[in-house]
């Protein structure tokens, strides 16, 4: 099961989380990242923790000012990388450059949609993974798996009729370990999750909490 912590812009300090995040990851089966800011990407590398970008764009090397380039977020110490997450959200054509653009810098790529049929459209892309996320339930304590499951069923079966090697994760409102666990149930290979572990008094414990059960 993969654990992939959003750090989204919350006023957190990236290299404690990420190092609570390292330190978890050495007692559980689980697969642990974080996906940090790019200009924290590398201090967050340097704990050892599986480190993730939020983002890249559909560009390579040039007059591309304040853009995110996938082969700078490589240098950082990323291996993989977000895409459209339904707070940076892009065009079907620009998903598709930022899926090009990491594939070429080496970069893993997570691409984020809304509902099942969106799900099948970006699995089209060819990325590793892609995460249902109901936008309305990001950051409502309240999981997909519990207010909507048929949604995470209907994503992962949407997925598998495009490309049954492209892994489906699930989002929105998780922050216990019965909410990781209730996703693996529906068929999900992992969960994105941010403010359950970012905004938590103890970042550790919080995490320890949701990969205990798996």
């Amino acid at each position: 099961m993969f654990v992939l912590i959003n750090l989204k812009t919350y006023p957190c300090d990236p290299v404690s989380v990420a190092q609570a995040a390292s330190d978890v990851n050495e007692t559980t089966d689980a697969r642990i990242g974080v996906a940090a800011q790019a200009p924290h990407l590398e201090r967050v590398a340097a704990t050892g923790v599986e480190t993730w970008a939020q983002h890249v764009d559909p560009i390579e090397y040039g007059s591309n000012t304040g853009h995110t380039l996938a082969e700078a977020v490589d240098d950082a110490g990323a291996v993989g990388t977000l895409i459209n997450h339904s707070e940076r959200r892009l065009t079907l054509a620009d998903i598709d450059g930022s899926v090009r653009a990491a594939e070429r810098a080496g970069l893993e790529t997570v691409v984020c949609a809304n509902n099942p049929a969106q799900i099948g459209a970006v699995t089209a892309l060819g990325p590793d993974s892609v995460a249902v996320e109901p936008p309305e339930l990001i950051g409502t304590g309240t999981p997909v798996s519990q207010a909507d499951p048929d949604v995470v069923e209907d994503a992962v079966e949407a997925a598998a009729q495009v490309d049954p090697d492209v892994t489906v994760l699930c989002g929105a409102g998780i922050s216990t370990g019965e909410d990781v666990v209730a996703a693996g149930e529906l068929g999900s290979s992992g969960v994105l999750l941010a403010s359950g572990v970012a905004k938590a008094d103890d970042p550790a414990a919080a995490l320890a909490d949701l990969v205990d059960p798996l």
